[in-house]
């Protein structure tokens, strides 16, 4: 059975034992545990018998590269201090790397030109292992790919010890040549953007007041407050202050697919901020209320009440979410959450709904063929900026990490937004 032991840093304990490495030496490892010594304790318990249970111990002539990811997921990506939906990203991307015939290869003989070999392959695309087309990935994308593979081979160079090279270190990620239409007779659309005009906002209102969906009060609020779709999603009516008329943005509605469970997390930016917002906004809230009042009158015992449970897992911190009628037990370790945007019945409102409304709406209303549940937060900014606001004020309601961001992604949203600009010289030289 594996040594191991517990102390205390600061305000945590840490728990750390031995475990061989590829060379059959004793190595240490230590992971960070929690405020409790007896908690930390049982981490230690749990991690000692998965290692003498699983003996994750390869030898390097012999382990692959799917072998090196699994490794690298159990020893240092789940105990990591990413955040966990940086982590369900990897995840997925591991599961993906996987399927192709690449991870099937003995670690020792990758090289370089295997590595750069599979970048191309997710840049430009190509004939998938199993025979379909696969169309290349988006940048963002790409780098998801490649963060995963530095990482874990450099896991695998140390302190693994089963290479003495990263394959990746010489690796680029290259992108298609674009290619312009130097004489195209057609009008292009200038609008990068999706954004909708407050007429076609006040048709989707109606749209969706008509089929009485659930979904009507998420778009309202997006469209006055510019929250993304988990944010609005994850809003409980705590976070909402109708005296002042602001919001307070701490926390965002996600599926883990990893997990397979729907869970409460950090917002992109793992900041709270407020957002202000007006009387137009104030009165939909207020009548929001007063009909969620009601229909848990109407529903009784059947209405869904929705709580959250704090999981801990490897060193990490989930909060599930849950929906249980009066007529359920309530566990003790649920916590009920007042959720701002729900069902008739009072059951949590996911992305799942919120996707099939935008299809339903690009379906039956004219003109809305791109329509997508961030337009609103585009159209939000648009109109923020476009009236005048300052753009330090619309990046702090939007949460963006720099104003840069905002405005080289909303500034010129608009082809008319374009022409004011333009026409400001004529002001200049006095042929207004």
């Amino acid at each position: 059975m594996a040594k191991g032991s517990v102390r205390k840093k600061g305000k945590k304990w840490y728990y750390r034992y031995y475990v061989e490495d590829a060379s059959g030496n004793l190595v240490q490892k230590e992971c960070v545990g929690t405020e409790s010594k007896s908690e930390t304790e049982k981490l230690l318990r749990k991690a000692m018998e998965e290692y003498e249970s699983k003996k994750i111990v390869a030898k390097t002539e012999n382990i692959t590269l799917g072998e090196l990811l699994d490794v690298w997921v159990d020893e240092e990506l789940k105990v990591s201090s990413l955040s966990n939906n940086t982590v369900t990203l990897y995840l997925g991307v591991v599961k993906i790397m996987k399927r192709h015939p690449l991870s099937k290869r003995k670690l020792r003989t990758v090289t370089s030109e295997h590595m750069q070999e599979y970048m191309d392959y997710l840049s430009f695309g190509g004939t998938a292992p199993n025979g379909t087309e696969a169309k290349p990935l988006s940048i963002d994308r790409i780098h998801s790919f490649s963060a995963v593979l530095q990482r874990a081979f450099r896991y695998a160079v140390f302190p693994k010890q089963y290479i003495s090279f990263n394959p990746m270190q010489y690796v680029v990620i290259r992108r298609p040549t674009q290619e312009v239409d130097l004489f195209a007779t057609e009008d292009e659309d200038f609008s990068q953007e999706k954004t909708i005009t407050h007429q076609q906002y006040n048709e989707i209102v109606d749209y969706l007041t008509k089929k009485k969906s659930s979904s009507l009060l998420a778009v309202q609020i997006a469209y006055y407050a510019g929250l993304r779709i988990g944010e609005v999603t994850g809003l409980s009516w705590d976070d909402i202050n109708l005296e002042e008329q602001y919001l307070t943005v701490r926390r965002s509605l996600s599926r883990n697919n990893a997990r397979h469970k729907l869970e409460l997390g950090p917002t992109k930016r793992k900041k709270v901020r407020i957002v202000d917002f007006g009387d137009t906004l104030a009165e939909i809230l207020r009548k929001a209320k007063k009909e969620q009042h009601k229909q848990r009158f109407q529903y009784g015992q059947l209405y869904q009440r929705n709580y959250y449970k704090e999981v801990r897992e490897k060193n990490r911190v989930y909060y599930e979410l849950y929906s249980l009628d009066g007529t359920q037990e309530v566990p003790e370790d649920y916590t009920e959450i007042s959720l701002v945007c729900v069902r008739q019945d009072g059951m949590y409102l996911g992305r799942e709904a919120l996707d099939w409304m935008c299809r339903s709406i690009r379906k039956h209303l004219k003109g809305f063929e791109n329509f997508h549940f961030h337009s609103l937060r585009h159209t939000y900014t648009s109109n923020l900026l476009a009236n005048g606001a300052p753009p330090k004020d619309v990046q702090e309601l939007l949460g963006h990490s720099a104003v840069s961001t905002t405005m080289n992604i909303y500034a010129h949203a608009t082809r008319e937004a374009k022409k004011n600009s333009a026409r400001l010289l004529d002001k200049v030289v006095g042929n207004d």
